[in-house]
C-alpha cells in the first residue's frame, strides 16, 4: 500500500522534522480500521504539502503499538519533531477528522495566538495586537484571535470591538465569555455618550458617574457605583450594572487585583 510504513524511524520520527507525520495503526481484520483509513487516505492526497500519512499494521508492528501504548485501533496519532503531539482512537467522520486536524496541526499562526495571550499576560497589549492582527491577515474570521483583540481594543474604539466579538461567537468558552463581556462594555461605552438615554429613575445619577469612570477606565471606581446601583435599584437599564460587573471581571480577569477587590462586596450586593 502506499502509505504503508516500511521503516518507522526514517519514515515517521525523522520525516516528522520536515512535516508533520498522520500515523494510523490499524490492522486488515479490524471494521472500523477499514471506514478510516480511506478518509485519511483522501485527506493526506488532498494536504500532502502540509502533512503526511504513515499507516502501521498492528498485527506486522506489535513492537510499534507496545511503544506508543496503542491498546485499541484505529489508533491515529499525530508525530511532530519526532514526538507524539496530538491522538485520537476510533472510526471519526470525515468532518470531525477535518475538525481534528485544524486544531491538532501545527502552524505559524497558532504561534503567534500563543505569543499573544503571553504578550497580554504580561502587559504588553501593543505587541498582542500585533501578532492578533498577523494572525486575522491569514484567519480572517478566527474566534479566538476576534475575542482576544476585541478586549483589547473595546476602550479605544468600541465600535471595532463589537464587530470583532460578534465574529467571536464560535469560540471556546472562554473566549466567548470575553467576546460577550466586550459587547457589554462595548454597548456601555456607547450608552456614556448618550447620557439622555439612560432612564429617569432612582440610581440615575449612580449609573451615569458609573459609566464616566468606565470610560477613563477607572475600574475601581466604576465597580463601586454598579454596585451602589445594584443595591439601591437593581434592575435599572435592565438590570445594567450586575451585567456591567460580570462583564468588567471576564475582562480583567478573576485573578485581577480589581476582581478581587471587588468581587466579595458584587456577591453580596446581589443577596
Amino acid at each position: 500500500m502506499a502509505f504503508e510504513v516500511q521503516n518507522f524511524e526514517e519514515e515517521v520520527l525523522r520525516a516528522s522534522h520536515e512535516k508533520p507525520v498522520l500515523v494510523d495503526f490499524w490492522a486488515p481484520w479490524c471494521g472500523p480500521c477499514r471506514v478510516l483509513g480511506p478518509v485519511l487516505e483522501k485527506l493526506a492526497r488532498e494536504n500532502g504539502a502540509t502533512w503526511k500519512l504513515a499507516k502501521v499494521n498492528a498485527d506486522v508492528h506489535p513492537e510499534l503499538s507496545m511503544r506508543y501504548g496503542v491498546r485499541g485501533i484505529p489508533a491515529v496519532k499525530l508525530f511532530v519533531n519526532g514526538q507524539v503531539v496530538d491522538e485520537f482512537t476510533g472510526a471519526l467522520p470525515e468532518p470531525a477528522v477535518r475538525q481534528w486536524l485544524d486544531k491538532a496541526l501545527p502552524s505559524e499562526w497558532k504561534q503567534w495566538l500563543s505569543e499573544a495571550e503571553t504578550a497580554l499576560a504580561e502587559g504588553d497589549a501593543e505587541r498582542a495586537e500585533r501578532l492578533l492582527r498577523r494572525v486575522l491577515d491569514e484567519q480572517p474570521t478566527n474566534p479566538q484571535a476576534q475575542a482576544l483583540l476585541a478586549q483589547i481594543r473595546v476602550f479605544d474604539d468600541p465600535e471595532e470591538a463589537a464587530r470583532l466579538a460578534a465574529g467571536a461567537s464560535t469560540a471556546e468558552p472562554r473566549f466567548l465569555h470575553l467576546a460577550e463581556a466586550v459587547k457589554t462594555i462595548a454597548r456601555l461605552l456607547r450608552l456614556q455618550q448618550n447620557p439622555d438615554a439612560l432612564p429617569d429613575e432612582p440610581g440615575k445619577e449612580a449609573y451615569r458617574a458609573a459609566l464616566d469612570a468606565l470610560a477613563r477606565r477607572d475600574f475601581d471606581a466604576a465597580l463601586e457605583r454598579f454596585i451602589e446601583v445594584i443595591r439601591t435599584n437593581r434592575y435599572y437599564d435592565d438590570d445594567g450594572s450586575r451585567k456591567a460587573c460580570i462583564a468588567l471581571f471576564n475582562l480583567l480577569g478573576e485573578q485581577h487585583p480589581v476582581t478581587r477587590r471587588h468581587r466579595r462586596t458584587f456577591d453580596m450586593a446581589l443577596y
